[in-house]
């Protein structure tokens, strides 16, 4: 009788034995994301440029600048994504809110898939250059602003147009580089001119420079 009940009891503890608090406390894995999925900076000078990273694109995505209040169609800037995991904008030149978004064609027309906002704070820019040159020479010239992929440091007279062409160089390929002073003399100035999408040409700082 006794022996009986003694296997009884060990039956009855057998599933106890075979569960453990440990398994109890395993952590589950979280779910795993399956839509497509934008990451980039939501705070950056304007007219500078933006480096989106994208996962899990469909074919014929488009990464766009636009409005918050801009329908799907519209847009300031758009790249298309072409199967790459990332891309540069240029951002608007103008200091603002705006939404960055993830597109693609559906049914004949635009369909925004992802959107972050994104806000521009204003463009600044300095120059670094001697105050006077000997004319027909080089000299060392520094210009950090946006560096937007179409902004330039460029020599020239004092009262053209924010368009004038003279000694120049880009800094996106470097801020820094040495300009030659024009033959004639007088007084000119460096000038960091941001060429970015909704501002257009502005120049962002100015620096005078005499010619001897």
């Amino acid at each position: 009788m006794r022996r009986r009940a003694l296997i009884g009891l060990a039956l009855l503890l057998a599933p106890l034995t075979a569960w453990s608090p440990a398994q109890a406390q395993r952590p589950q894995r979280p779910p795993q994301p399956s839509g497509p999925a934008i990451s980039a900076s939501r705070s950056l000078m304007a007219g500078s440029i933006l480096s989106v990273l994208v996962s899990r694109a469909p074919p014929g995505a488009r990464v766009a600048i636009a409005r918050p209040t801009d329908p799907p169609t519209a847009a300031i800037v758009v790249v298309e994504l072409g199967g790459r995991a990332s891309v540069s904008l240029p951002v608007p030149g103008e200091p603002g809110g705006y939404e960055l978004r993830l597109t693609r064609d559906q049914d004949g027309a635009p369909a925004i898939l992802v959107a972050q906002p994104l806000v521009t704070t204003p463009p600044e820019a300095t120059l670094a250059a001697p105050d006077r040159v000997k004319r027909g020479t080089d000299f060392p010239v520094r210009g950090i602003g946006p560096n937007g992929e179409r902004d330039r440091v460029v020599l020239v007279a004092s009262d053209v147009a924010p368009e004038a062409s003279g000694p120049s160089f880009f800094p996106v390929e470097n801020v820094e580089a040495r300009l030659e002073a024009p033959d004639q003399p007088g007084l000119y100035e460096l000038r960091y001119v941001m060429d970015a999408p909704v501002s257009g040409l502005r120049i962002l700082a100015r620096r005078p420079l005499v010619v001897e």
